[in-house]
């Protein structure tokens, strides 16, 4: 039997490693631009044409590469950063494993000039998937230039796959925030077909994050900063007031390297416990220090899985460092902090010694011995706090009458002598408001139960699928035109999709300067503010995927549903419910949210009788 096992080509090879490290345009601005940084770079332009699928081009003022350099920095695992083995636990620069370029140019068009400062011309090399078409001296500025063209121009497989521009610029823009929020001594530009998206100039951190995320976020934070022996920490945490409904401005940075921990975000909302609304992330931007030998930032091919030698240490630090900037501002419970001095926080490393607590022992001691003159007698104060609580025993029922007072909860409404205009046959004409969140009616088989804001988001949805269809929809003025500041990624995504807003009665206007002016707004949403809605419209959007333009339309459908829908803690008066029951089985689909979450539940008779049995 003939052999079966053999090498791939390398081209191949290069193709495998792509899909691992170079996903979608933000990954190649990702790797371009952390090079540009370890290249010493002080200012770093991105030019991108249609959400990177065209090009990305990234130009640094850095140490530039000599002709040699420049040609082997294409092949696998070529690295300036790691010379053995011991230097994997060392590592303070961004790229190290030498994969990223190779893996750019196993699947674009790429075209490099870099130049030394001390040479007088640079090098110019061009790479089509893997292959050097031509290597030349040429004429250029210190530093080095990268052009990657036609993404995925020989997979069309993984181009196919792509998403929308919208969603591709969408990572493009969280890759950057992540960027130049972890490094504010370095200038950065971005360009997006030509227009500028941001022009940030050096600064320090919290000028940093006023510059990315708007003049809005500078109020929300809260100075934050711990130092121990095995970490520290400094940097911002957000007002409780101001955490949103959606992830979106949480940062945590390791050694000026981005990473992702579910772990450590934990010991954060945990120290918020009982200060923030339900389902609300509060804002945060720490950023950690350790020792390089003490984490592994090797586990995971785009470096953002960080581990830990003390996590649970680190875990204890971080909970309390943001617990005492709670505390210092008057946000949660009161403790009183010494301003003046760092907060002290002790942690157990391996080597610590840990000796048995000493227990003090008074050998004199007589239990039986008789209690001195003057001296307390438990017995005594026992039975006088016995009877105290005996003439107070009537206390223990204040309020017990209205908390169980059932008016508090259950409201009756009679619509008997309404019009009955529901579909649904077995569903009488009498309501029940249950905690101002759901509607009961009794029907033939039991008793029906609505959740009226999941009711109201399927109404609100098929309403706006047929406006987008029919392009009829009914725009209401506001009174005075609002301006609304937004953050970069959120402007830049509210001016791509606004043809279609303007179709569901959305008018606004770009105003410049990551603002817009909204002069009307749909009819259906006029009972919440403009920023309140637009606000809880971006956040249910971001987070959901687009893969095309009639998909599109039915995220944009399904956000401003839920952005627009009653709360659940509203009371809803007699013909309130009844219309909202009417609309509802006048739907398609009644039974679900347009999120699958079940909207009717219907208690059978059966269940009930049997609990009386």
């Amino acid at each position: 039997m003939s052999d079966i096992i053999q090498l791939l080509p390398d081209s191949v090879a290069n193709q495998i490693a792509a899909g691992e490290v170079i996903q979608r345009p933000a990954s190649v601005v990702k790797e371009l631009t952390e090079n540009a940084i370890d290249a010493k770079a002080e200012s770093i332009t991105i030019n991108i044409k249609d959400s990177g699928k065209t090009l990305i081009q990234v130009i640094d003022n850095g140490i530039g590469m000599s002709d040699t350099d420049a040609r082997l920095s294409f092949e696998r695992h070529s690295t300036s950063k790691i010379r053995n083995a011991d230097d994997l636990f060392s590592i303070s620069t961004m790229g190290f494993r030498g994969e990223a370029l190779a893996s750019i140019a196993a699947i674009a068009h790429v075209e490099v000039k870099t130049r030394q400062e001390d040479n007088e011309v640079g090098t110019q090399i061009t790479i089509e998937g893997s292959q050097v078409t031509s290597q030349e001296s040429v004429s250029c500025a210190k530093g080095t230039n990268f052009a990657v063209k036609n993404l995925f121009f020989n997979v069309p497989a993984r181009r196919k796959f792509l998403k929308s521009n919208t969603t591709e610029f969408s990572h493009i823009i969280s890759e950057f925030q992540r960027i130049v929020l972890a490094n504010p001594e370095v200038e950065f530009k971005l360009y997006h077909n030509d227009s500028e998206i941001y022009l940030l100039p050096k600064a320090n951190i919290r000028q940093r994050i006023v510059s990315v995320f708007g003049k809005r976020i500078n109020q929300n934070l809260i100075t934050i900063e711990s130092n121990t022996s095995i970490i520290n920490i400094k940097g911002f945490i957000g007002k409780p007031e101001y955490a949103r409904k959606k992830s979106g401005e949480q940062f945590f940075f390791i050694n000026n390297r981005f990473m992702r921990s579910a772990y450590f975000n934990k010991a954060i909302l945990n120290a918020y416990d009982q200060i923030l609304q339900p389902e609300s992330v509060p804002s945060y931007f720490l950023y950690l220090e350790a020792h390089p030998s003490t984490i592994d930032v090797n586990i995971h091919p785009t470096k953002t899985e960080i581990k830990f030698e003390d996590q649970q240490a680190i875990w204890q630090i971080i909970h309390s460092a943001v617990k005492q900037a709670l505390g210092k501002n008057n946000i949660g419970p009161s403790i009183d902090f010494d301003l003046e001095q760092s907060f002290n926080i002790p942690v157990l490393s391996k080597d610590t010694d840990i000796k048995a607590p000493q227990i003090d022992i008074d050998p004199t001691f007589n239990p039986f011995a008789q209690k001195m003159p003057g001296s307390k007698n438990p017995k005594s104060s026992a039975l006088s706090l016995e009877k105290e609580n005996l003439s107070n025993w009537d206390k223990l029922y204040e309020g017990f009458e209205k908390e169980n007072d059932l008016s508090q909860d259950f409201s009756f409404v009679s619509t008997e002598n309404s019009q009955q205009s529901i579909t649904d046959p077995n569903i009488s004409d009498k309501y029940f408001h249950f905690k101002n969140k759901y509607i009961l009616t009794p029907v033939k088989s039991g008793l029906m139960i609505i959740d009226q804001k999941r009711a109201h988001e399927r109404i609100l949805f098929e309403k706006f699928i047929q406006t987008l269809s029919d392009e009829s929809a009914v725009s209401q003025k506001t009174l005075f035109p609002k301006t609304i500041e937004l953050d970069t990624k959120d402007h830049a995504l509210l001016m791509n999709i606004n043809k279609d807003l303007k179709i569901l009665g959305f008018d606004i206007d770009d105003f410049g300067g990551n603002s817009v002016i909204v002069n009307g707004m749909p009819v259906d949403s006029m009972n919440q503010e403009p920023e309140q809605i637009l606000d809880k419209f971006l956040n249910e959007y971001n987070t959901s995927e687009v893969d095309a333009k009639t998909q599109a339309k039915e995220i944009i459908a399904k956000s401003l549903a839920k952005a627009s829908a009653i709360s659940s803690n509203q009371k809803l008066g007699n013909e309130e419910m009844r219309e909202m029951v009417d609309l509802l089985f006048a739907c398609q689909n009644p039974n679900f949210s347009p999120f699958g979450k079940l909207i009717v539940s219907i208690i059978k008779t059966d269940e009930i009788e049997k609990r009386f049995i």
